[in-house]
């Protein structure tokens, strides 16, 4: 007889193509099937939750199924059978504790969900003795069951071990901040002014160039961002006001479902790990390593980088937190990874369904796979179909008046890789690089193919402070003894990095609200992976642990900014220049191809802003194109008024050319893009 577990091994790759039953729906009776019952498992189980399965059923299957779960449901009881005969006999015999739908019935989304097909995959709970891989090829083998899906293990791209902020560290030089919160002096992934208290090799402008955008808009509570993760600290003083809140669960009964949205007491979002409440706090003393193990506070840094009060007094800011007067974008906890248990295909696509159906336009992912453990679109797809039927139902849901649909974002790993890891990679999510203060890439992030963007994840190897100082400040929970009762603590990693990205999404989308803009997604996607600074100019020569020149073009399209993100949407032009350098810059992009010939009455920049950016001299025409010398960093509006049809203007006695006036963006970096300032 052959073995079992022999056969699985030996066909497994041949499993891992069969199409995704969302991707590609068959006609589907599950009556006199001849698939080969191996072909039906479309993943492999290393690295898989043990006592577990994923099952999509058929479609007369799902009526046994569903009639049988209610029968349970009415008696107060946990389901174990499926009313299928055939499969009942399997569950018997691999001791099934429970038998539910992944993604809960809803009365307000179930036409959406069984459009979608979402209500035929189950999770199926068993004694974890049972070999996992025989249980997976017994059902395959029953011809109902239409795919059988090992039940995955992800991981959190944080790197190292969070560290509390130390009232010793090094003082920031306190420049001139738009927000009163004490810390943001010490957020350079923010405002970078180069402070060597950072690091030795800190260079000046390496951050998301947010201080400009804050003076437009610093969020708006009609964007939702969900935080699928680890959970978030609701009642964190500097969290709280910024958090989603759902009003009917808030003030209704507890232990009720008071919304009929599927969840008992959501207030803030859910953890799907327990099926309860949210949890950020929960750890374990684990003797032979001596330490403790679970929860690490990553989902609340992660919220705070986002959405942490801004303006408030207290702590830090946050990307997209507000000014102070309840006006930042909301937080919702979606609750995947508890006290060092969870992080499943499963569970991450239960909470990326709930986050679609519950408002969230935007959705914050810094976990995932290790690099290289996927290496297509397809081979991820197919093989994790749970997973990505939940983001494609997500990226399908309008949450938001300025968007057509879900804007999905992942770090890219932490595997110092020359690939994304997956989900990241795949071709319609975003996938996040990091860099440190220093400009260049961190030692830990991966690049190259699938990589989108880079943002600030932060750098231990280089800070001035034993590692602190150039990795990323943001909120983590006092509770967890490694932050020795603080609020506030520092973290590295694309999981950092990640939402920088997802704060200047929720940015740039407050924005289009407050102008009645719209698009569609591949419309803000674009907006946002064009609004960047060049990277490739820092990528020659060395840095301490890797070699530049393997980062070359594999960083994604540059670093984000937000203050570009925002011009693009107000539909003004920025022109890039090199700090340092005397620029002489043609004007037939803005003027049009006549640009030199034209009279030019004025050039006119604040005060404020010359010196911001370090300008002797204010900007001038000469010869018809821009003169212009910035030593800082930063950006700052200028307009430029010249005269359309004459050397002179027209007046009420004499006859002459029309005024014509331009508003562009300057944006100074150490080094200018080649293409003439266009995005």
């Amino acid at each position: 007889m052959i073995d079992k577990r022999f056969l699985l091994a030996a066909s497994l790759l041949l499993a891992a193509c069969t199409s995704d039953p969302v991707m590609e729906e068959k006609a589907d009776t599950g009556v006199g099937t001849t698939t080969p019952a191996v072909q039906k498992l479309i993943n492999q189980p290393a690295e898989a939750q043990q006592g577990t399965l994923l099952v999509y059923f058929s479609d007369n299957a799902v009526n046994e199924l569903e009639e049988s779960v209610a029968q349970a449901t009415r008696a107060n009881t946990v389901a174990t059978r499926s009313g299928i005969v055939a499969v009942d006999d399997i569950l018997a015999r691999i001791n099934v504790s429970s038998l539910r739908r992944v993604f809960p019935y809803t009365a307000k989304h179930e036409a959406r969900t069984r459009a979608a097909g979402l209500h035929k995959w189950y999770v199926l709970n068993f004694d974890q003795e049972v070999n996992l891989e025989e249980a997976a090829l017994e059902l395959a083998g029953v011809a109902e069951v239409k795919q059988v899906q090992f039940n995955s293990k992800l991981t959190l791209d944080v790197e190292g071990e969070g560290r509390p902020l130390s009232s010793s560290g090094s003082v920031m030089t306190r420049a001139s901040y738009p927000f009163n919160d004490p810390e943001l002096p010490r957020q350079w992934h923010y405002i970078n002014i180069g402070d060597k208290g950072i690091a030795e090799t800190v260079q000046a402008g390496a951050d998301i160039n947010v201080q400009e955008a804050w003076k437009l808009t610093a969020g708006d509570p009609r964007v939702i961002v969900a935080i699928v993760d680890q959970g978030v600290k609701y009642t964190h003083p500097d969290l709280a006001p910024n958090m989603w809140v759902n009003t009917a669960e808030e003030s209704g009964v507890a232990g009720a479902d008071d919304d009929d949205n599927g969840y008992e007491d959501d207030v803030h979002g859910y953890n799907f790990v327990t099926q309860g409440p949210i949890s950020w706090d929960q750890q374990v003393w684990n003797e032979t390593e001596e330490a403790y193990e679970g929860d690490s506070g990553h989902g609340t840094h992660v919220a705070g980088t986002i959405a942490a009060v801004n303006n408030n007094g207290i702590g830090v800011a946050g990307v997209a937190g507000g000014t102070g007067n309840n006006d930042g974008v909301r937080l919702m906890s979606c609750q995947i990874f508890s006290g060092g248990k969870g992080g499943t295909s499963a569970i991450s696509a239960e909470a990326i369904k709930y986050a679609a159906d519950n408002g969230a336009s935007i959705l914050q992912c810094s976990w995932g796979y290790s690099a290289g453990g996927y290496t297509s679109d397809l081979s991820w797809s197919s093989t994790q179909s749970v997973e990505y039927a939940a983001i494609q139902y997500f990226i399908d849901t309008k949450n938001c008046d300025a968007v057509d649909g879900g804007i999905v974002i992942f770090s890219a790993g932490n595997d110092a890789t020359a690939m994304s890891g997956y989900p990241g990679a795949y071709r319609d999510y975003i996938s996040v690089t990091s860099i440190g203060p220093d400009y260049l890439p961190a030692y830990y992030t991966n690049y190259g193919v699938g990589c989108n963007i880079a943002a600030p994840g932060g750098d231990y190897n280089i800070s001035a402070t034993n590692g602190e100082s150039a990795a990323v400040l943001s909120t983590v929970p006092s509770e967890i003894d490694s932050y020795q009762g603080q609020d506030y603590g520092y973290m590295q990693g694309t999981s950092m990095a990640c939402p920088h990205v997802s704060g200047v999404a929720a940015l740039g989308l407050s924005y289009a609200l407050q102008k009645g803009k719209h698009y569609t997604l591949d419309e803000f996607k674009s907006m946002l992976l064009t609004s960047v600074n060049d990277l490739e100019y820092y990528l020659d020569g060395s840095k301490t642990g890797i070699t530049l020149s393997n980062y070359r073009r594999n960083m994604g399209t540059g670093t984000i900014d937000a203050f570009q993100l925002l011009m693009q949407i107000e539909g003004t032009p920025c022109l890039k220049v090199q700090v340092g350098a005397q620029e002489l810059l043609s004007l037939s992009q803005y003027f049009g191809g006549s640009s030199k010939y034209l009279t030019y009455k004025s050039v006119t920049i604040a005060p404020a802003d010359m010196e911001k950016l370090g300008m002797e001299t204010a900007p001038s025409i000469s010869y018809g194109k821009l003169s212009i010398q910035c030593t800082k960093p930063g950006s700052a509006k200028i307009t430029i008024t010249a005269i359309a049809g004459g050397s002179e203007s027209g007046t009420s006695s004499t006859m002459g050319g029309m005024e014509i006036s331009k508003e562009i963006v300057i944006v100074a970096r150490t080094v200018a893009s080649d293409n003439g300032g266009w995005l």
